[in-house]
This record gives structure tokens, sequence and C-alpha cells, in this order.
């Protein structure tokens, strides 16, 4: 026990940068990857609208189409 205490003592100061340096890396690390993965997720998002406008758009051009062959028939 003695033996650990000197070393803890004579090493202390560096064990704690050295642990304060993991601790800020992965804090950091962190961060980055919510930051990606915040950005997928928006890009998904915005797929998605686009993908949801072109799909009304092609709804409404299918409703047009319909009505103007019903028009035709009708004449």
């Amino acid at each position: 026990m003695g033996d650990m205490t000197n070393f803890l003592s004579a090493n202390g100061l560096w064990l704690l940068m050295w642990l304060m340096a993991m601790v800020g890396g992965v804090i950091f690390s962190w961060f980055v990857f919510r930051g990606r993965e915040l950005r997928v997720h928006q890009e998904l998002r915005a797929k998605e609208m686009a993908h949801l406008q072109k799909m009304k758009e092609l709804e409404i051009e299918l409703e047009r189409a319909r009505a103007h062959r019903y028009a035709g028939q009708a004449a």
C-alpha cells in the first residue's frame, strides 16, 4: 500500500492531467459525433420533404390527367 501511495503522490499531477485529457477527448468526440448525427437527420428530413413535394405534384398531375380523360369521354 505504501508503494502505491508513493507512486500516486509522486505522479498524481501527471495522472490527473492524463485523466482530464482523456475525459476531454471523449467529450469532444461525443460532440463531433452528435453534430454529424444531427446533420444526417437534417439531410434525411430535407430529402423526405422533397419527396413529399414531388409526390403531391405527381398526384395533382394524375388528377389533371384523369379529369382530362373524363372530359374527353363526356364530349
